[in-house]
C-alpha cells in the first residue's frame, strides 16, 4: 500500500507541473464568470444560468483533464522508457496502475474543488449568499466527480494498450455514448427485432451509464433551495456504488492487460 501511495504522490506532482492543466482551469474560470454577464441579461433566471454554465464547465473541463492526463499515464512512462527503471524496483505492476489512478484522482479532486470555489464566488457575486447554496451545490459536484472517476479509469485502460490519440478517441466516444445509454435501451425496447433488442441491452450494460450522475442538476438545486426539499441519500449511494464497481472492473481489466505486456 505504501508503494501505491508513493506512485500516486509522484503522479500528482507530475500533473501539477503540466502547464496545460492550468490553462484548462483558467479557461473554465472564464466560462464560469462569463455566466455572470449572461445572468445579468436574463429576467429572473440568473441563478439557473450561472449554475447551468458552472456545472457544465466543471463537468466538461474535468473530463478534458481526466482524458488528457489519463491517456498519458502509462504511455508517457513507456515513451520515456522510465517504466524499465520503475519495474526493476520492488514495484508490482498492479501497484503501478493503482498508484497512477489514485494520483490522477487526487489531481481531479483538487481541480474540481478549485472550479467549485470559482462557481461559488460567482453565485456570491450574484447575490446568492449563505451556506444553503453551497450545501446544495456540493451533491451535484460530488456526482460530477464520480463520473470523472469513471472516465479516468477508462482513459487509464486504453492507455495500457493504445496510443494517446486512439485512447483519447475511445474515451471521448464512450463518454458521449454513456450519456445516451437509456435512449439506446429504449430504442431496443421499441424495436420489433429481437436481435436488436438483445444488442441494445447488451451495449447498455457494457458501456458506462453516465446518465446516473446527471440526476442532481441546476433545476434540482433551485427547487431544493426554494421548497427546502431534503436530498435523497439513496441517489448518491447507488451512484457511488455503481462508480466503485464499474471502476474496479475497468481497473482489473487494465491490470490484466498491463501484466501481459512484454517490455523487452
Amino acid at each position: 500500500m505504501t508503494r501505491i501511495l508513493v506512485i500516486a504522490k509522484n503522479t500528482f506532482r507530475e500533473n501539477v507541473r503540466d502547464k496545460v492543466l492550468y490553462n484548462l482551469i483558467l479557461f473554465a474560470f472564464i466560462i464560469i464568470f462569463s455566466s455572470l454577464l449572461i445572468g445579468q441579461l436574463s429576467l429572473g433566471n440568473g441563478v439557473k444560468i450561472i449554475l447551468d454554465l458552472g456545472l457544465a464547465s466543471i463537468s466538461i473541463f474535468g473530463m478534458v483533464i481526466a482524458v488528457f492526463l489519463g491517456i498519458g499515464l502509462v504511455y508517457k512512462e513507456l515513451d520515456k522508457r522510465t517504466i524499465y527503471a520503475l519495474l526493476a524496483k520492488p514495484i508490482r505492476r498492479h501497484e503501478f496502475i493503482l498508484g497512477k489512478y489514485l494520483g490522477l484522482l487526487y489531481t481531479l479532486f483538487i481541480n474540481v474543488a478549485v472550479m467549485t470555489a470559482g462557481l461559488e464566488l460567482a453565485l456570491l457575486y450574484h447575490g446568492e449568499t449563505g451556506w444553503s447554496v453551497f450545501l446544495h451545490l456540493l451533491p451535484a459536484v460530488f456526482l460530477i466527480f464520480l463520473s470523472l472517476s469513471l472516465v479516468t479509469a477508462l482513459a487509464l485502460l486504453f492507455s495500457t494498450f493504445s496510443t494517446p490519440a486512439l485512447s483519447a478517441l475511445f474515451t471521448f466516444f464512450l463518454w458521449v455514448v454513456g450519456h445516451f445509454g437509456r435512449d439506446l435501451l429504449q430504442f431496443g425496447e421499441i424495436s420489433k427485432s429481437v436481435s436488436v433488442q438483445w444488442i441494445c441491452t447488451g451495449i447498455y450494460y457494457v458501456i458506462p451509464n453516465l446518465s446516473i450522475f446527471k440526476i442532481m442538476g441546476s433545476r434540482h438545486i433551485i427547487e431544493s433551495l426554494s421548497f427546502y426539499q431534503p436530498i435523497d441519500p439513496s441517489v448518491f449511494a447507488s451512484a457511488f456504488l455503481y462508480c466503485v464497481l464499474y471502476s474496479a472492473a475497468i481497473l482489473s481489466l487494465s491490470i490484466a492487460i498491463f501484466l501481459r505486456r512484454d517490455f523487452k
